[in-house]
Formats: C-alpha cells, sequence, structure tokens
C-alpha cells in the first residue's frame, strides 16, 4: 500500500511537470491532479499489461519506442475518465509520458527498489 501512495505521488508529480512543460496537457485542480495520479495508476496495473501484451510484435518491431504510444494512450485513457485533466491529442500525450516516465526514472533511482536486504 506504501509503494501505491508513493507512486501516486510521484506520478501526481509527473503530470503536474507535464502539464507545466507539453503544451496540451492541463489540469483545472490539485484535486483533479491527484484523481489523475490515482487513475493512471489504476489504469497502469489494470490496463497497460494487456496492452503491452497486445502490442508486442509492433513494440519489437520499433525497438521498443512503441511503448511511448503505449504511455501516451494510458494518460489519454486517464483523461478520458476524469473531466478535469486534459490532453489534447497524440503528441501532447506522447510529451506527457515522456517527462512522466523521466521523473518516475529520476524518482526510482533516490527511493530505490524492492531488494531484498541480507
Amino acid at each position: 500500500m506504501i509503494r501505491f501512495i508513493v507512486q501516486a505521488i510521484v506520478t501526481m508529480i509527473g503530470l503536474w511537470l507535464s502539464a507545466k512543460l507539453v503544451p496540451g496537457v492541463d489540469f483545472n485542480s490539485n484535486g483533479s491532479l491527484i484523481a489523475a495520479a490515482l487513475i493512471l495508476g489504476l489504469i497502469n496495473a489494470v490496463v497497460r499489461p494487456v496492452m503491452v501484451v497486445l502490442t508486442f510484435p509492433i513494440t519489437v518491431v520499433t525497438l521498443g519506442l512503441f511503448l511511448l504510444v503505449v504511455n501516451a494512450a494510458m494518460i489519454g485513457l486517464t483523461a478520458m475518465f476524469l473531466g478535469g485533466f486534459a490532453v489534447d491529442g497524440l503528441w501532447a500525450g506522447v510529451g506527457a509520458a515522456i517527462v512522466t516516465g523521466v521523473v518516475s526514472w529520476i524518482a526510482g533511482a533516490f527511493i530505490g527498489g524492492d531488494e531484498k536486504r541480507d
């Protein structure tokens, strides 16, 4: 449960930074930003694995770059479910996916993983 909360906070920071840096990504209030982070976490846990498996052949052909499109689609799906969060088009979604991914990568470097301690 703690891991999900930390991941939601990191995702919230990534979405906030995306709204500041990427044109076409916007949110109405802090509540909608929090809701977007929670919904995106649930979508990434349920829908994204199915999409990754279904799009595996094209992901292999594009050497993994198609995962950006999958991530952008998950952010767009979040925007469809939530009225206070808007993503205008595929390229805004790809930009938000890149920014959110970089923020998650940096946070993962500082937070660390689930390595077992001996």
